[in-house]
């Protein structure tokens, strides 16, 4: 666990670091910056992909792991990459201001989201009922949005129930350790199922 925790700890504080020094020092490295970029849109592409893979599997159910299907995990967390992004280009970053917020902390230093600790917001929570061409459409638009992170303020952002404000970085970050917390549940449930 503490080497772990180290593991984490360092690669977060090499990518400051690296952001640091290459974007906010040194504006010649814009180089850097579109590399460090590319691979953050790789990741969450990827990510994207493990949820359409995961499709066929949408009405698989084990009540030991949770209570929500497969499609509900899938759809949840497209409605919630398609709700931020939405938030993020609403945002005005003039009014963007980082605040302390220990839970938030205490997550980015876990780096997961502990199990049936949260209630998903109702405005992120899926219907029983949807549809897998819905399903689809949703897709398609968090694809979209994804390629809409790029042209985004650094300081756009989301207000987040339990974290406070988040800017892109932050919102980035957010993203992929929520998509992957729910992957996890959907592996399990299909493994274990």
């Amino acid at each position: 666990m503490l080497s772990k925790l180290f593991k984490n700890t360092w690669i977060k504080k090499t990518r400051a670091a690296i952001y640091n020094r290459c974007i906010n020092k040194n504006p010649k490295s814009n180089q850097v910056w579109d590399f460090l970029n590319t691979i953050i849109m790789k990741e969450l592409n990827d990510i994207l992909q493990q949820i359409e893979n995961a499709i066929p599997y949408w009405e698989k159910q084990n009540t030991t792991i949770s209570q929500a299907t497969v499609g509900w995990q899938l759809d949840h967390s497209l409605l919630v990459i398609n709700g931020i992004i939405t938030q993020l280009a609403q945002s005005n970053p003039n009014h963007y201001q980082w605040r302390p917020n220990w839970k938030r902390t205490y997550i980015q230093l876990r780096n997961s989201i502990p199990r049936g600790k949260a209630k998903a917001p109702k405005q992120v929570r899926p219907v029983d009922n949807t549809s897998i061409e819905d399903f689809q459409n949703k897709l398609a638009s968090a694809k979209n949005n994804m390629a809409l992170l790029e042209k985004l303020d650094k300081n756009s952002y989301f207000t987040h129930p339990y974290f406070g404000d988040l800017n892109l970085k932050a919102t980035i970050w957010f993203l992929k350790l929520h998509t992957r917390h729910h992957l996890k549940i959907v592996n399990n449930i299909i493994n274990k199922g």
